[in-house]
């Protein structure tokens, strides 16, 4: 039962985030001059126009995950270079606002439940629930802006690397676009497995060392590290207030 709840709550979490994620990039897009996302109906908070299937499952089981890419024509941006990197990075940033407040609201309602005497068991889940979504809400958002900061197609990162690499060098390595993308499902899943089993192993788990080495292997366990640093930074921050140290 409490899986039910946890899945339902990041379905949830996923149905509010990647649309404001995608539509971060289109309206960032749109304010700089190209209308191209705008025009093909991307400018909205509608799920159904946004969600890649196997992205947005991702998204709920791993934590890790990603949309359809927003359209984007750069040759409507004044500056180019700088129009395309803005947009790209407005996906991101978006994630790390609602990362930055949503730990605000967690940890208001932790110091507000934990001073509440609650009438019934009820309401005592009823609060529960809500501390989970908003706790899960917060560690999603950090881990697909991380996640979409990688520089490899069709991510967020891959859109910064044109602005980055020369001209020839970024389409050489888009025309192996649908092969990376693949790469990187494979990498993001039976990463995991593989350092799983590696783990497995006395002589590995007993070395730091060898060890380390096993948990990068899983693209999932270094965002996870990585998500848990910045948490930790946004929530230290927030708990700077008295009424919200723990």
């Amino acid at each position: 039962m409490d899986n039910i709840v946890y899945y339902a709550l990041s379905a949830l979490a996923v149905l509010i985030i990647l649309p404001i994620h995608e539509c971060a990039h289109a309206y960032a897009a749109y304010k700089l001059g190209d209308r191209t996302a705008k025009d093909m109906g991307r400018l909205t908070l509608n799920p159904l126009r946004h969600f890649d299937p196997i992205g947005a499952l991702c998204m709920v089981f791993l934590h890790f995950g990603w949309a359809k890419p927003v359209p984007i024509n750069p040759r409507n941006f004044k500056n180019p270079k700088r129009g395309f990197a803005i947009t790209a990075l407005a996906g991101p940033v978006s994630n790390l606002l609602m990362a930055f407040f949503s730990a605000f609201i967690y940890l208001l309602l932790f110091a507000i439940f934990r001073r509440t005497i609650f009438p019934a068991e009820f309401t005592v889940i009823l609060a529960e629930n809500t501390l989970l979504f908003f706790y899960i809400f917060h560690i999603i958002n950090l881990s697909l802006a991380l996640f979409n900061l990688i520089p490899v197609p069709p991510l967020d990162g891959s859109r910064i690397l044109a602005v980055i690499l020369p001209p020839k060098t970024y389409f050489k390595i888009m025309k192996y676009e649908h092969k990376i993308y693949l790469g990187l499902i494979i990498w993001l899943i039976g990463g995991s497995f593989i350092s799983n089993f590696l783990l497995s192993m006395p002589l590995i788990a007993a070395s730091p060392v060898l060890s380390a080495i096993a948990s990068c292997l899983s693209l999932s366990n270094v965002l996870g590290m990585l998500t848990s640093i910045i948490s930790k930074a946004f929530m230290g921050f927030w708990q700077l207030i008295p009424f919200l140290k723990a």
